[in-house]
């Protein structure tokens, strides 16, 4: 009954924001969106095993999906920590109320069952589970299997909440881990110790003895009382409202973007700054433009001989927009910038609500060029380690080049072919863009090793990731110390 008396709190909160009840067409185009990564998930699980084959034709398929399980939940592990929300319950509205404690702490920790990325790969799982695993074993086989990468799902979401609770102020901590992620994966790679090997056995465990789903749901248990205990030995409203001091009064509309404070505020205003002017507009329209590139390149099979061409073409589809953004993301502001100067107060934040609206642009365009896996599966292991390279490196790159545009752009004028506002800065930009990838790859490849430059491509930009903080206030210092020489060459 707690239960649902918190879930129709929150039901209710949702549906009465200006956000649901002013945003339809938002709300309609952020449906279409999930339902096309759905249905890529879903043609990827029915599909997966002929992927697989064509990837390792010596193979049995299932010990090959087993043996790649354990990267897929380290990728995911550090997808959600990075960009997972933790869970939160506006407390001080309960604690007068005959509540138990108790319940508060178990629906806060249970919370983060309903997001979304935890059903997601569920879309992959369960069709490789009853196309593959039952066939050659048994349904009932196909059943625990399935129901073990469930468990584990809901194990490494609940994990990655608590050490996002744990860590959140020690990203060196996370950084060390995940490049030690990194370096196992090489050492694989290259045969120093055979993680895919360790992962096919022990996953593979569960197709010989059902009673292997007891540890996982030990672990699953672990994990949701690891949150438990956390947040039962800090129930207070300052330790569970962590972002409410950040709380502004905002314009935004979009209830997520709330949750963010100060940061989501400048989110909203560049959303309706890109949204509002005819110059900006017309860069969103010309969106199919940069992910349809590889329509013309990928099946030519001239051009396809070599990756170096192809690591070009996924740069600039995956991060195509993220460059036409964060190039010009103050000269959009020149009109005003003046006026930030003077009234923003929290650089930080501004900073940093550039860089996630960056990366989100660079994330949906890689999802929505995810079918060009049927091109040749080597041009999604590219894709992906160019956007990797993209969120990780580039865009700390391009964003600091930014602070040294000092020209006026006038917003009313459309984006084709238009050079107004663009500095040598802008094409300086280009190279770390375009070139220093393909300089990077070419060495790994006339030592034979193709396949390994892509991968030390995707490692520099799962690096910066890992530092991004640390990144930022190198962009937040050469801001800062920028800034005035900015507003005087926008004044002119």
């Amino acid at each position: 009954m707690v239960y649902r008396f918190f879930l129709r709190h929150q039901w209710k909160e949702m549906t009465r924001s200006p956000f649901w009840q002013k945003n339809i067409v938002l709300n309609i185009l952020l449906g279409i969106l999930v339902g096309i990564m759905l249905l890529y998930l879903l043609v990827l699980g029915l599909f997966i095993d002929k992927i697989l084959m064509e990837l390792f034709p010596d193979k049995d398929p299932i010990m090959v999906f087993n043996g790649i399980i354990i990267y897929y939940f380290a990728f995911e592990f550090f997808i959600r920590f990075f960009m997972q929300s933790l869970p939160t319950l506006n407390i001080e509205t309960y604690l007068h109320l005959p509540i138990k404690k108790s319940a508060i702490v178990h629906y806060v920790s249970s919370k983060s069952i309903f997001a979304i990325g935890n059903y997601l790969s569920w879309l992959v799982f369960f069709p490789f589970a009853f196309k593959v695993i039952a066939p050659a074993y048994s349904v009932a086989t196909a059943w625990a299997w399935a129901v073990m990468m469930v468990l584990l799902i809901f194990s490494n979401n609940f994990l990655a909440t608590y050490i996002k609770r744990q860590l959140a102020n020690k990203p060196s901590i996370v950084g060390f881990f995940g490049l030690g992620l990194v370096a196992f994966i090489l050492f694989d790679y290259f045969g120093v110790i055979s993680l895919t090997a360790l992962s096919s056995q022990v996953f593979g465990l569960i197709l010989k003895n059902y009673l292997f789903l007891l540890p996982v749901f030990v672990i699953l248990i672990f994990t949701y009382s690891l949150n438990c205990f956390f947040l039962k030995a800090k129930l207070y409203p300052d330790e569970i409202i962590s972002k409410k001091k950040g709380k502004v009064d905002s314009l935004a509309n979009i209830k997520y973007l709330k949750t963010l404070g100060l940061t989501g505020r400048f989110i909203s205003l560049d959303l309706r700054l890109l949204w509002r002017h005819k110059r900006t507009r017309s860069i969103i329209f010309m969106a199919p433009l940069f992910l349809g590139y590889g329509l013309v390149f990928y099946p030519n099979q001239q051009l396809n001989n070599g990756y170096s061409f192809l690591i070009f073409v996924g740069i600039f589809m995956t991060g195509g927009m993220m460059m036409n953004y964060l190039n010009y993301c103050f000269s959009y502001e020149s009109n005003y910038f003046d006026n930030i100067l003077a009234n923003y107060r929290d650089f930080e934040a501004y900073i940093k609500a550039k860089y996630i609206l960056a990366v989100t642009v660079s994330t949906i365009s890689y999802i929505i060029t995810i079918p060009y896996v049927f091109f040749s599966t080597d041009i999604l292991l590219i894709n992906t380690m160019t956007w990797l390279y993209n969120l990780g490196f580039l865009s700390f790159v391009l964003y600091y080049f930014a602070t040294f545009t000092k020209k006026r752009m006038d917003l009313s004028r459309g984006a084709a072919f238009n050079y107004q506002g663009l500095g040598a800065t802008h094409w300086l930009s280009m190279l770390p863009a375009f070139l220093l990838p393909v300089l990077i790859y070419v060495p790994f490849n006339l030592l034979g090793y193709s396949r390994a430059g892509l991968l030390f491509i995707g490692a520099i930009g799962i690096a910066g990731l890992l530092f991004h903080k640390s990144m930022l206030s190198l962009v937040l210092k050469q801001f800062l110390k920028r800034k005035h020489v900015m507003a005087a060459g926008f004044r002119e």
